[in-house]
């Protein structure tokens, strides 16, 4: 299935021939004013424009993030997309559209911090709970409330990388009349594709393996058709959309996803089983190591790895790191060192 995805990148997102013939690559179209030949044209664009993607104005998109919207849709497998101007408002996005005043959102334990301060701080001061379960997700079904409307994922963990049953989960919530969140950044939708693993929701941060080259802020998410409206409505509420430049740019990206990944988990696998051999290691977080706790999910539900690896070391010594460099992001041609520092 991963060549077969990697063909579709090859041509996902391209434009409609005109004469002549077509670029590789949708142009960049920068536009806020739209002109219509008519009145009568614009009202009517107008009135479709609820139900579906048309150029009608730059706050509901442009025909280069567009182009992107599918390529993302095409390699997540789901039924439309759209773009956010970072990961952490795709995360946002995807809460404010779902769950509602009284209602309860279930999160991964090792969730991304900024979306666990989102829950902890804003969905909270407006009247939305929030509660977090085990990082494989072992206790989910004692954690669900009667109110619990949806449930969030992570697969694998920020940081430790642990992998959950994203399946059963899903059964799980179902069955209770939850929806279910993927926070896809790790799999990228190459290395992992939650929507086919039973997921209504797929989010990520373009701004890492999708772009891949630390220059571009953006986030998608990709939804099942039943789960597209209550996305698309809060989307369109509060006026988001991309730079058409910024759309550019991931989309060529994308195109060069599969040889990237690839490069990565040779690299990331070398160091792993290096990291597995020195004193100084405790351990290695690394679902495609075999031995790891989530290995047999890893190899059951994932299609390779990337270059994210985490270690923890007998004895703490961040000062004497060679050869990082330290950083708050991920996805990067570079070795990194990422460090969770006391605010104190």
């Amino acid at each position: 299935m991963k060549h077969s995805i990697l063909t579709h990148l090859a041509h996902a997102g391209r434009t409609s021939a005109v004469d002549g013939g077509q670029p590789v690559n949708p142009p960049v179209v920068r536009a806020s004013t739209v002109l219509f030949d008519s009145v009568a044209q614009m009202r009517e664009m107008r009135s479709r424009r609820g139900s579906e993607r048309l150029f009608t104005y730059g706050a509901r998109g442009n025909p280069t993030a567009f182009a992107l919207e599918d390529m993302v849709t095409e390699l997540e497998g789901g039924y439309r997309t759209r773009l956010f101007p970072s990961g952490l408002a795709a995360a946002a996005m995807t809460l404010l559209a779902y769950l509602r005043p009284g209602e309860h959102v279930l999160l991964p334990d090792c969730v991304y911090e900024p979306v666990r301060k989102l829950a902890e701080g804003f969905l909270a001061q407006h009247g939305i709970a929030a509660s977090f379960y085990a990082a494989d997700g072992h206790d989910l079904q004692a954690r669900l409330r009667r109110e619990t409307r949806l449930v969030y994922v992570e697969a694998p963990g920020s940081l430790a990388y642990e992998m959950c049953d994203l399946p059963a989960i899903a059964e799980i919530a179902h069955r209770h009349g939850a929806l279910v969140a993927a926070d896809n950044t790790w799999g990228s939708g190459l290395l992992y594709q939650p929507l086919a693993l039973g997921a209504d929701i797929s989010l990520m941060a373009a701004t890492k393996y999708l772009s891949g080259h630390s220059d571009v802020m953006m986030g998608t998410v990709c939804t099942l058709e039943a789960a597209w409206a209550p996305l698309a409505s809060v989307a369109d509420a509060f006026g988001i959309t991309v730079s058409p430049d910024d759309a550019y740019l991931v989309q060529r990206g994308m195109r060069s996803l599969g040889a990237r990944l690839s490069q990565h988990e040779r690299g990331a696998l070398v160091v792993a089983h290096w990291l597995r051999t020195r004193p100084e290691v405790a351990e290695v977080f690394c679902p495609a190591l075999p031995g790891d706790p989530g290995h047999a999910l890893w190899q059951r539900d994932c299609h390779g790895t990337n270059g994210l690896l985490s270690f923890s070391l007998r004895a703490a010594a961040p000062d004497a790191a060679r050869g990082f460099e330290v950083t708050a992001g991920e996805g990067v041609a570079r070795r990194a060192l990422e460090a969770r520092l006391d605010p104190a």
